[in-house]
């Protein structure tokens, strides 16, 4: 999980959004929303000024035009520009470079250079598994000769790079591209052509690595001219981000357009939360009191199903009783064979569907023909086979005047396995049985479409109303964005013994599954709308334990690197951590239920757990907590309360069980711990990050469980005083996590506030985290790490932590009980 800080700002965007005046409402805006595989991201204000990405940040791209009287208009995504390889890179075609990992001497960037000691390997270079050549050092020299015939034939010339670290790219001796950071994916980078020569050129790079991963591959594109004529831009008037919905507003000429993405996460129906379709609504109305012809045109890429997008897929369209399909996916079909943070899936496939009775056309073509082909009303496109295809569904309005016409379409994903579990592959919730097809999910999406949308709505203004009523505007709204991020980093799937499987991925921060340490910060949205779900995040840790395939005192750090569930894969263990973490959340799961027939089952390991602590948790050794990015830390103050407050949790579950005795032993042993803690933490006006050292402080956020399961262990004043010392120490987007350095974490925030004093300090310092949510330059799915003074993520993104943002009101709803 180790952090790079980013360094590029989004200064274009920012721009953008002051000029034309409209109420920036998420960083990032969620469109599509169901798994980490299917979910799709619009990262600018104006829906229609950028393409459409997965939540890597890897194009998954889905364009929306409206043709009115003839006059087209794009109100969703943006073309995707059209490339064509003059030197390929390594998705494209095999190819090798000379490299050295020793400084060289003399001009090695110019043309003419030797290099003759220098090495060769095959790309990509760096240090994953893909890598042809491995790259372990932190500095590479690489060097590629290639020939061109004619550069003047060339109409814009662009880098073709992805890289990681800090890069310097040269073009014959002349520098073209320097970045400090990294790329998830390639990227392209404008160049001028007149630095190619007819014949041999040769590009020469450094490569520094800073943190974490290796990677380099890159070759060189042209930019094709766009022959078709310009799309006129339709107006964005307005955009609303609910729980289960984003609505744009635009004016198209001589209509309005109400677009809605709904992807309905609803909690209390596991059928339709784990159902992988997602609607697109249209609804259009004149706005000249005259009628007018309209139709709307989806193109969705092929790329939705891929990992690269140099990997070839099929394509075809095809119908039912009721409904008019379009299904792509790749040629290859690897299911389930690797796992890595920085993915995409690239088997199972991606289906567009309309119902019939919508009066729509449905045809595949390429990407670089789609908006064409609509203009041209030309839709005898038929290709099967190819890459970057588009899937094309052109729906009539018909005649529009002031009554509002709708149709809707519905974008679907089937996995067919979706996670591999201690080797035995899993398939999705909606098909265990095997014996389900996504046809039919599709229909009885567009059957219970009405009722879906009333569903979403009612519970639209249900959970803003409550989270309004705990926290105020600013937190409800914080609330609201975190709720349909947090769900769609899980995956929903039975295990083996028939339990509830709900889990996570842990987006850009490692890829790792099942991860304790951030189902801690996500338990309060479960545990407020379906504690099952939380079961099911706890539910393949306690087997891990329980089957012996994790033969420690402490609970596992993960499961595995997702979607491969076979086994903890980050480096090392995080005893107190996430021993604590299980306890504490069983506990609250007990309380959420009214009973504590979940501890009951699992209390032997419980207990194991529970004596760690009792031994291991007052005065912690150095290890990692949750915060790891931060590093190793001995006599963790904040730490040491998490294992305080999972022993007393414990005692309040033996005393649900009517286990008095025990209740009354391990209550006693916490009762006890909390001077102890006092007196090694005392720094006068706040307690310490480090019980050995006075000069330092710390968010203790692992207090609001003494509050929110009202164990009261620690007095008031601990609360009174830290919640005073912490707003001496606010940033203009909230309180440093610690004394460290400035970067904080937004989930912790919010944990923090919940048990201030008053509503006015809990406003207070969640305001700068909203600030922070309205303003920051990092235009990702809302990240929960970042640099409290200026606001850019250190790291993390999209990540289902901000499902913690819901203590608050989980605390408010256990008061109300």
């Amino acid at each position: 999980m180790k952090s790079k800080k980013l360094t590029t700002l989004a200064f274009a965007a920012m721009l953008a959004f002051q000029a034309i005046g409209q109420e920036r409402k998420a960083p990032s805006y969620p469109l599509i929303t169901h798994n980490p595989n299917f979910s799709i991201w619009s990262n600018t204000d104006q829906l229609n000024t950028s393409t459409t990405t997965h939540w890597t940040g890897a194009d998954h791209s889905l364009l929306g035009l409206i043709n009115v009287d003839g006059n087209v208009y794009r109100f969703l995504g943006k073309e995707e520009a059209n490339y064509k390889t003059i030197v390929p890179s390594s998705e494209e075609h095999a190819y090798t470079v000379k490299y050295t990992e020793a400084k060289p001497n003399g001009e090695w960037t110019a043309a003419t250079y030797a290099a003759a000691d220098w090495k060769s390997g095959e790309a990509p270079i760096g240090d994953s598994k893909d890598s042809k050549t491995k790259w372990r050092s932190n500095d590479i020299w690489v060097r590629r000769a290639f020939n061109i015939s004619n550069p003047a034939g060339i109409n814009e010339l662009f880098l073709k790079m992805n890289h990681d670290d800090n890069i310097e790219v040269y073009l014959n001796g002349k520098k073209v591209y320097e970045k400090t950071g990294w790329t998830n994916t390639f990227q392209y980078f404008p160049i001028n052509k007149s630095q190619l020569k007819a014949g041999q050129n040769v590009i020469a790079i450094h490569l520094a690595n800073s943190a974490g991963g290796r990677y380099l591959d890159f070759g060189l594109v042209d930019r094709q001219k766009d022959n078709g004529a310009k799309i006129q831009l339709a107006k964005q008037k307005e955009v609303e981000v609910t729980a289960t919905q984003t609505i744009y507003n635009f004016s198209c000429g001589k209509v309005d357009l109400k677009l809605t993405f709904t992807s309905p996460l609803l909690m209390n129906d596991l059928g339709l939360l784990a159902r992988p379709v997602s609607y697109i609504t249209y609804n259009v109305q004149s706005n000249d009191s005259k009628t007018h012809a309209v139709k709307v045109f989806l193109s969705a890429s092929s790329d939705i199903a891929v990992y690269r997008p140099a990997q070839e897929v099929t394509a075809k369209k095809y119908n039912t009783s009721k409904l008019s399909i379009l299904k792509t996916g790749t040629v290859e079909q690897p299911i389930l064979q690797k796992g890595a943070d920085d993915m995409r899936i690239d088997w199972g496939y991606f289906y567009v569907a309309a119902p019939k009775s919508n009066d729509v056309q449905q045809f595949v073509s390429n990407a670089s023909n789609a908006a064409d082909a609509f203009r041209n009303n030309t839709y005898n496109y038929n290709v099967s086979k190819g890459k970057k295809l588009a899937l094309n569904t052109v729906t009539s309005m018909g005649t529009v005047g002031k009554t509002p016409v709708e149709r809707f379409v519905t974008l679907a994903y089937d996995e067919i396995y979706s996670i591999q579990y201690f080797k035995k592959n899993l398939r999705p919730w909606w098909n265990t049985s095997g014996k389900e097809t996504i046809e039919g999910q599709i229909t009885d999406a567009v059957n219970e479409y009405k009722s879906v949308m009333q569903k979403c709505e009612n519970f639209n203004k249900a959970v803003y109303a409550d989270a309004l009523q705990s926290g105020g505007k600013e937190y409800a709204h914080l609330c609201i964005l975190g709720y349909r991020q947090s769900i769609a980093a899980h995956t929903l799937v039975k295990s083996p013994e028939r339990e509830i499987l709900w889990l996570s991925k842990e987006n850009n921060s490692g890829g790792f599954i099942n991860t304790v340490d951030v189902t801690y910060p996500s338990a309060p949205l479960y545990l407020i709308y379906n504690p099952s779900l939380l079961q099911g995040m706890l539910n393949g840790i306690f087997y891990f334990s329980e089957s012996g395939k994790y033969p420690h005192p402490w609970a596992a750090h993960d499961l595995g690197t997702y979607p491969l569930a076979n086994g903890q894969t980050y480096g090392e263990p995080m005893p107190v951590e996430e021993s604590g973490n299980m306890i504490i959340l069983t506990a609250a799961i007990t309380k959420a239920q009214g009973n504590a027939d979940y501890a009951k089952k699992h209390w032997k390991t419980l207990t194991t757990w529970v004596d760690y602590l009792t031994k291991e948790g007052l005065d912690p050794k150095t290890q990692l907590c949750t915060d790891d990015f931060a590093g190793h830390l001995a006599r963790n103050a904040n730490l040491s309360v998490k294992a305080i407050v999972g022993i007393a949790c414990y005692a309040q579950m033996a005393e649900t069980l009517g286990y008095t005795e025990t209740a009354s032993k391990y209550r006693a042993i916490a009762e006890s711990m909390v001077p102890k803690w006092m007196e090694m933490a005392d720094a006068g006006d706040h307690y310490a990050l480090t019980f050995d050292n006075k000069n330092t402080w710390s968010q203790k956020y692992n207090l609001v469980w003494d509050k929110v399961l009202s164990l009261n262990l620690f007095p008031q004043k601990i609360y009174d005083m830290e919640t005073k010392y912490y707003l001496t120490k606010q940033n203009k987007f909230g309180i440093p996590l610690d004394s460290r350095k400035a970067y904080t974490k937004n989930d912790w925030i919010l944990w923090t506030a919940t048990f201030a004093p008053t509503q006015k300090e809990f406003e207070a310092l969640v305001a700068p985290v909203y600030r922070h949510a309205i303003e920051t330059e990092s235009r990702v799915p809302l990240n929960d790490f970042y640099d409290s003074n200026t606001g850019i993520r250190d790291n993390f993104k999209a990540r289902s932590v901000v499902g913690g943002f819901y203590m608050k009101l989980f605390a408010d709803k256990l008061k109300a009980k």
